[in-house]
């Protein structure tokens, strides 16, 4: 193999590369990204850069040192546009062609945005200028803020505003945010973070439009007939895999990228990792999937075949007014709930956070955890030497 182009210069595609040649890979590698930045990490966009306690510099994934150490071609500021299996040729959107022997998809997701005219005051989250945008418009004053969704990027994002002195509203359709991941109590007791945070909380009922004057911005109208007063708001209702590039390239595509446990697709020498890859059937849009799954996928690709599969136990955190949320594992519908520290009040998480574990039939499939970080990785590690020894089945 004399050639490898990772398409995505994402925290995965970054990652790939950094595998590529720890690996042992000598040969050319290609780095493409649609964005003109250098990669960065997105998990501080809503977060510490949105409130100003850090700027772009800490943002980034590579510094020169390690850039050089790469010794890879960057291609940034165009975006790829099609994949000729045939021709074994990666084609981008300013004509050009790569020729290659193996390809890195890494092209993850963007976000979801509300149908209708576009208004000014309207924003998404998902990339460096999204959040170079918002934060500058939040650096006019306070303003009424509505974030529409109550997911992790919604949550760490009224949080921030909230933060900064914003008056902030938080749509969500669903009775309570965070159901699928979370379940319903503890669901609920997350939720309560909002109100401790001074953010309003509005759920179960969903957005009927948006309300503008001269092209910006005035409020949002609810389901249910309310109005909300807004002069900023926030989309984060989730986000959509990025494969329209590789449409009519034989892939096999659906809600993502189609692989195998190994990362790897349907063509050969060509694996997907991240955002945009559905491996083993499952899609998992969180920072650990796409620092973890490039590992097994570059091992795959530079043997030719799966000979490794992916068995990380899914992670993430979430940090929401002041509280870290960590959690771990696979919750499945119908698992118990069983506090084993700390405590719940009235109004949500008692004082020092606590710990919680999701169990069937007498195993722990997750574990959450609120400011309680040492029980947590504990817990977390059990739950990985077990993962190591038999992958949890699936009901």
């Amino acid at each position: 193999m004399r050639t490898v182009t990772v398409v995505g210069a994402s925290l995965s595609g970054v990652y790939a590369a950094r595998e590529l040649r720890a690996q042992g890979f000598d040969g050319r590698l290609v780095i493409v990204g649609e964005e003109p930045h250098r990669p960065y990490d997105r998990p501080p966009l809503s977060k510490d850069f949105l409130t100003g306690k850090a700027d772009e510099e800490h943002l980034a994934l590579t510094d020169a040192e390690e850039t050089a150490g790469l010794d890879a071609e960057w291609l940034l500021g165009v975006r790829a546009r099609g994949l000729d299996a045939r021709d074994r040729t990666v084609l981008l959107g300013d004509g050009r062609t790569i020729s290659t022997d193996g390809v890195v998809i890494a092209t993850g997701a963007s976000a979801r945005r509300l149908p209708g005219d576009v208004l000014t005051g309207v924003h998404t989250l998902r990339t460096l200028d999204d959040a170079r945008a918002l934060r500058d418009e939040l650096a006019d004053g306070p303003r009424h803020v509505v974030v529409i969704g109550g997911g992790f990027i919604g949550a760490e994002t009224a949080s921030s505003c909230t933060a900064l002195g914003h008056h902030v509203t938080v749509v969500e359709a669903a009775p309570l945010p965070l159901v699928p991941q979370l379940g319903p109590e503890m669901a609920a007791v997350c939720a309560t973070l909002h109100r401790r945070g001074g953010a309003v909380l509005v759920t179960g009922t969903g957005v009927a439009r948006l309300h503008g004057r001269a092209g910006g911005v005035t409020g949002v109208e609810l389901s249910d007939g309310r109005v909300l007063p807004a002069d900023t708001v926030i989309v984060g209702i989730g986000a959509t895999p990025n494969t329209a590039w590789m449409a009519g390239s034989a892939l096999r595509l659906h809600d993502g990228v189609l692989c195998d446990d190994g990362c790897v697709t349907g063509l050969p020498q060509v694996v997907a990792v991240g955002d945009v890859a559905r491996v083993g059937g499952r899609r998992v849009e969180h920072w650990t999937s796409a620092t973890e799954q490039p590992r097994v996928a570059v091992r795959n690709l530079l043997a030719g075949r799966t000979v490794q599969s992916v068995r990380s136990v899914p992670y993430f955190w979430s940090d929401q007014y002041g509280a870290r949320i960590q959690f771990a594992g696979r919750r499945h519908d119908g698992d118990t709930v069983r506090l084993t520290e700390g405590a719940l009040a009235e109004d949500g998480p008692a004082e020092g956070g606590f710990l919680a574990v999701y169990e069937r039939d007498g195993r722990t499939t997750a574990v959450l955890s609120v400011d309680r970080p040492r029980p947590f990785m504990r817990a977390r590690r059990a739950l990985m030497r077990a993962a190591s020894e038999v992958e949890p089945a699936v009901p």
